[in-house]
């Protein structure tokens, strides 16, 4: 039986130690010394990669409770399954195909293999995947959409994540609540915002309205609250009809830009949420008799094939999906060796510009 290195190593300890030190676990030594279990196993098994300051601090707690693991739990720490489990919120959806053939690429390159879970989105779809993955003994899990999205961490899933935590590390591209053991790999969400704010006024557009999204997933509330500042920064009046909060679909696009058409001052500029809520915008636009971008410019995020093949071309942000794949999966091997990685990371945008916006002729 294969097991898992530095979270069965963890377990191990932890049911070593409540027998040799009565209550004492590696969880108890990590909150005591300010680090993370896996810090404290790297310092067990005498990893370089831990900073002297930190090693010293741990060794002192090591001490105080004569904490002993046995060879067994030293022994778990040297086997891997060489396997990362992922989920993702819905594959037929673009943006997260194009997420998971990279972070697939990434893994291949690495010499390890994925398992594929498709959660539609659905939280108990996500809770028993998270289980199957833990009982497959996989090095890592990254979750990509879904409960990991959410503006504030659903409690039950929070629950599952924390308990998962003691034995597989748990990367995600959202960010959860504080005290849910995780690592972040996200997308720079004002870097984004402000790519597309940037060049929609520097085309002299100061009506813009942004459409879709829901305001409970954090990504777009932040996406919402940054337009807001970018509007406010450049001393125009922030209109509250050019915000339009609705889903991810095409038909929410289109439902959503025949809403402000009937507006009594129109924006010259649409944001979409993603390149599906931007399909929507542009077919509302023609079906209109608008024209783009002579009537309306629009743009959008996700910069995924639907950017290339829509009429015009649209403008996009691109998410540099080959970079955001390696960092999740350089991050999920990582923290399953043990070594120190940062608990939060930013990915980067790009802005790639294309027919769908020009000059505004307000």
């Amino acid at each position: 039986m294969e097991l898992q290195p530095v979270s069965n190593f963890m377990k191990a300890c932890e049911i070593m130690g409540a027998i040799e030190n009565k209550s004492i676990t590696i969880y108890d030594i990590a909150r005591e010394a300010g680090v993370s279990p896996a810090t404290v196993s790297r310092v067990m098994t005498n990893s370089a990669n831990v900073r002297a300051e930190k090693r010293n601090r741990v060794l002192q707690i090591i001490e105080k409770y004569n904490f002993k693991p046995n060879a067994l739990a030293k022994g778990l720490s040297e086997t891997s399954t060489k396997s990362i489990g992922i989920i993702v919120a819905d594959v037929r959806n673009p943006f997260y195909a194009q997420l998971f053939v990279a972070c697939e690429s990434a893994a291949q390159k690495a010499g390890y293999t994925v398992s594929l879970y498709n959660s539609f989105g659905v939280t108990e779809n996500e809770i028993e995947q998270l289980e199957m993955l833990r009982q497959q003994k996989v090095d890592a899990i990254v979750q990509i959409g879904g409960r990991v999205d959410d503006l504030e961490t659903d409690r039950h899933y929070g629950e599952i994540v924390k308990k998962l935590s003691d034995t597989v590390p748990f990367i995600v591209t959202g960010r959860l609540d504080e005290g849910i053991p995780s690592y972040s790999v996200e997308i720079d969400a004002r870097s984004a915002t402000s790519l597309v704010m940037e060049h929609l006024l520097a085309l002299g557009h100061t009506r813009i309205a942004i459409v879709g999204g829901r305001p409970d997933v954090r990504s777009s509330n932040d996406k919402k609250v940054i337009y807001t500042n970018i509007l406010k920064e450049h001393g125009i009046e922030v209109n509250p009809d050019y915000i339009v909060d609705g889903s991810y679909s095409i038909e929410d696009g289109y439902e959503s830009m025949k809403k402000i058409m009937q507006l009594p001052k129109l924006p010259t500029a649409i944001i979409a949420i993603n390149d599906f809520t931007a399909a929507g915008v542009v077919r509302a636009i023609g079906d209109s008799g608008y024209r783009i971008p002579q009537d309306f410019s629009v743009a959008s995020f996700d910069n995924t094939y639907i950017s290339e093949v829509m009429i015009p071309k649209l403008t996009s942000v691109d998410y540099n999906y080959e970079s955001f794949g390696k960092c999740l999966i350089e991050t999920a091997i990582a923290v399953s060796k043990g070594e120190e990685v940062p608990r939060w990371q930013n990915v980067e945008p790009t802005l790639v510009k294309r027919e769908s916006s020009g000059p505004s002729r307000a």
